[in-house]
């Protein structure tokens, strides 16, 4: 795909291929179907390309994005860049995108908060920035090529363009999809039918779904746009934004040199008028002077809602993405919890098609996933509130915060225009222990004296199985003792010296400053267990008792339904 045109938005279409069910005339069995190409579906699929785990991606369209939409998705957090180096396309987005870290936001002309993110210590061991951003189709149009490299490679992700799931009915032992095509309709059947086709999705009436839903009244429109003098990269943000009449305003930049800046508009105001060329240039001249030089790439108006399903798993169907939750684009929590919860399922299903693991494991997908996306939601909403407090003490708290915030520090942090996502924590997960449950991030490492590489290429290394960090020098009783680990079909050992050390296993990496025990929660560990998505299921001191019952705890042996 060639680089954005100056008139917007170029997208690839992909060609139609008349899948084996229209030329052959029967119904085909397949172990997952995936419904929706866009960001999560695309992600699970390349996970699954990645796994070598058979599926079919059915998506109702030809091409990636929205056509005639918007960049739509523009901001992606150190865990979903995380997982797309895992992935082998984290080095196309971080060419094509803008990384960033500093963030400051205004009242009036007032700088009232700021962050520096890599200071924090949830941000600061990775090899990845905390955010990057860029446009949404690119990354799409990167999974699906991706998805195509692995083919090559011997995965078996069946990619089916312009195939629209027009019917759903499940039974105890499989799921039935009817699908329409340019050249016909068939049926296809499955036993894991994983829907992230986002939020209007037919298949929340199909099961009975039930969620918690909510719709405001704010509405923003979207400009994105490419200036002759470029602004600050930094992201930046006006509560009280006075070319916007006092209200919000955001400003990021994208790839392509594209800015999105977003416009909070009266609850009232009309769509159409609002994202008019000539209306949209005049709001532009108040921000940035009557001399500004840009052109229009995109512009359209968007409004809000929260949604929030009960249950992410219905039998057969797996909620991902908008179909499990929609959020208010704050923080950056919307899109890049679609990616989370397409790599939280993606392994539980390999680990399940393999036979490594009993259906149970599936269950935690809900019960981890849920638990986010239900935080996801509530910080959000609070967000949206505060930007556009209700009269009475809301008001008078927003009032009160920017007050404050102009004379005195410690009021800045109240400023709320969005908690900036980090990875969610799962704090009561079955499949984890209780000091676990959180994302490791992507620390560094030497695999040998020439060859740098990271904690995501071990993960990577691992497959689909549970990953045994042991720290430091081993006893032959504790190397007998991971090597009979590692020949499980659950478990791979590898051990983690410090600068100096001499190494007593063969597979064997180099942490010269102790970062990935301090990312592990725990500068003095023996041991940790990780998952294939990054997730801490257990450390220890001794390699006893509890790491055995922790690897069984992670793959939900000897549990039931």
């Amino acid at each position: 795909m060639p680089d954005l045109p100056a008139n917007g938005y170029a997208l690839p279409e992909y060609p139609f291929c008349a899948p084996p069910e229209l030329r052959e005339g029967k119904r085909h069995h397949h172990a997952v179907v995936i419904v929706g190409g866009g960001l999560t579906g695309l992600t699970l699929a390349c996970r699954l390309a990645q796994l070598r785990i058979p599926a079919v991606l059915l998506d109702e369209d030809n091409t990636v994005g929205v056509k005639g939409a918007s960049s739509r998705g523009i901001c992606y957090t150190q865990q979903s860049l995380e997982i797309f180096q895992r992935l082998g396309i984290y080095e196309r987005i971080a060419a094509k995108g803008i990384a960033w870290q500093v963030g400051r936001t205004f009242a009036g002309n007032d700088e009232v908060f700021s962050f520096d993110l890599r200071q924090k210590s949830q941000f600061s061991f990775s090899q990845q920035p905390p955010f990057t951003n860029i446009q949404q189709f690119y990354i799409e149009m990167y999974l699906v090529e991706r998805i195509q490299e692995l083919n090559r490679q011997g995965a078996s992700i069946d990619l089916r363009w312009s195939s629209k799931v027009t019917s759903f009915e499940q039974t105890q032992a499989c799921a039935l999809l009817s699908v329409s095509t340019p050249e016909g309709d068939y049926q296809i059947s499955s036993d894991h039918v994983i829907d992230a086709s986002g939020s209007h999705t037919p298949f929340h009436a199909w099961v009975g779904a039930t969620m918690d839903s909510k719709r405001g009244d704010d509405r923003w429109c979207i400009a994105d746009v490419r200036f002759k003098h470029r602004p600050p990269t930094e992201r930046h943000t006006w509560i009280e934004a006075p070319f916007n009449d006092n209200r919000a305003v955001w400003q990021h930049l994208m790839g392509d040199d594209v800015w999105r800046i977003d416009y909070q508009m009266a609850p009232d105001a009309d769509p159409a008028y609002v994202s008019r060329e000539d209306v949209v240039r005049e709001r532009l001249a108040k921000q940035f002077g009557p001399d500004v030089e840009c052109e229009l790439v995109w512009v359209g108006p968007y409004a809000y809602k929260s949604q929030c399903l009960h249950s992410l798993r219905h039998g057969h169907v797996f909620f991902l993405g908008d179909t499990a939750k929609v959020v208010s684009p704050f923080g950056a929590r919307g899109g890049n919890t679609g990616i989370a919860d397409a790599d939280n399922l993606a392994w539980k299903l390999a680990a399940v098609v393999r036979q490594q693991a009993p259906a149970v494991l599936l269950e935690s997908y809900h019960q981890e996933r849920l638990q986010a996306a239900r935080r996801n939601v509530q910080v959000t909403n609070r967000t949206a509130r505060y930007l556009r407090a209700p009269e009475g003490i809301e008001r008078l708290f927003r009032r009160a915060t920017i007050g404050l915030a102009k004379r005195h520090g410690f009021a800045r942090p109240l400023i709320n225009t969005g908690r900036m996502a980090e990875a969610n924590r799962y704090n009561a997960s079955s499949v984890c222990q209780a000091e676990g449950g959180f994302m490791v991030q992507n620390v560094g490492l030497q695999f040998t004296p020439k060859q740098a590489g990271c904690l995501g290429d071990l993960l990577v290394w691992a497959d689909s199985h549970l990953l045994l960090l042991i720290f430091g020098h081993i006893t032959p009783q504790e190397l007998k003792h991971m090597r009979q680990l590692s020949q499980t079909e659950r478990v791979r050992g590898v051990q983690v010296i410090g600068k100096g050390q001499k190494a007593q296993a063969a597979e064997n990496v180099t942490d010269t400053d102790g970062r990935l025990q301090q990312a592990c929660g725990d500068a003095n560990a023996k041991w940790v267990l990780l998952r294939p998505d990054a997730y801490l299921v257990a450390r220890g001191q001794a390699l006893n008792g509890h790491l055995v019952q922790s690897v069984a705890k992670a793959y939900a042996l000897g549990r039931t339904v």
